[in-house]
């Protein structure tokens, strides 16, 4: 399970850009430069309750997003997929090949498909 930390920062890779930029400079001060409320309402001239405001409108904005558009949870199963077929190829070629249920052709097909998936870097 991923850290609630690390959800925000996925949260705001994915859809931060949809934010307003008042909205994205707080929640980067916040999330990524571990400002205080007090830090960041003194850097962008406004109240801590402004800068609290911001922060949750921004996680529910960015909340929002993935419900609806589910971007992030269609990435990790399109990352899973990608394992179990890797998973696959590697049961294939231990079991198959030493069996001589697949011949060195098509063994060697499966390795280059292994190797594609593992360029991929997702």
């Amino acid at each position: 399970m991923r850290s609630e930390e690390a959800k925000k920062s996925l949260l705001y890779d994915y859809y931060g850009a949809l934010l307003g930029e008042r909205q994205r400079e707080a929640y980067m001060y916040y999330y990524e430069d571990n400002l205080t409320l007090a830090e960041i309402a003194a850097e962008l001239g406004v109240t801590r309750q402004a800068v609290h405001t911001a922060l949750k409108r921004a996680e529910q904005a960015l909340e929002s997003c993935e419900r609806e558009l589910g971007l992030i949870a269609k990435h990790e199963a399109y990352e899973e997929a990608l394992a179990e077929t890797v998973r696959r190829i590697d049961v294939i070629l231990r079991d198959k090949v030493r069996a001589a249920g697949i011949d060195e052709a098509a063994a060697k097909d499966l390795r280059r498909i292994k190797k594609i998936i593992k360029e991929l870097d997702i």
